[in-house]
């Protein structure tokens, strides 16, 4: 079975595996009714997403991995400076740290995200004349 590991979620893709009591017929009407099913979902998300996102393009990418980099960065930087004190970290510096890193992770989770966007052509990307 495919799947995918994020950082939080696994997701799992199941694909369409017709009952054993189904006869052809019904196993097409059935595919059927999910391509439908499907289209809806795609046409809901490029409508949405098209609405509130607008388009992607390098410049927006860019933003976002050059975020998502210093939040990384902030998040290690810290994490170094815990780590050469020597006493142990207090439980606030530890919420600090799950902070640095939550914020680190959505805007990768948010990177990947408008990745998928273009790829499945929810949102237009716009290449540089």
């Amino acid at each position: 079975m495919p799947f995918t590991i994020t950082n939080t979620v696994r997701k799992v893709r199941d694909h369409f595996e017709p009952e054993a009591d189904l006869d052809p017929q019904e196993q097409r009407a059935l595919r059927a009714h999910l391509e439908q099913i499907d289209y809806a979902a795609f046409a809901a998300n490029r409508e949405v997403l098209g609405k509130v996102v607008g388009h992607a393009d390098l410049n927006r990418f860019q933003h976002l991995a050059i975020a998502t980099a210093q939040a990384r960065a902030r998040w290690v930087a810290a994490s170094i400076t815990l780590a050469e004190k020597p006493e142990a970290p207090a439980p606030q510096d530890i919420a600090n740290l799950t902070t640095l890193r939550c914020a680190y992770e959505e805007l990768t989770e948010a990177y990947e995200a408008l990745r998928r966007m273009v790829e499945r052509g929810y949102l237009a990307y716009r290449a540089k004349p």
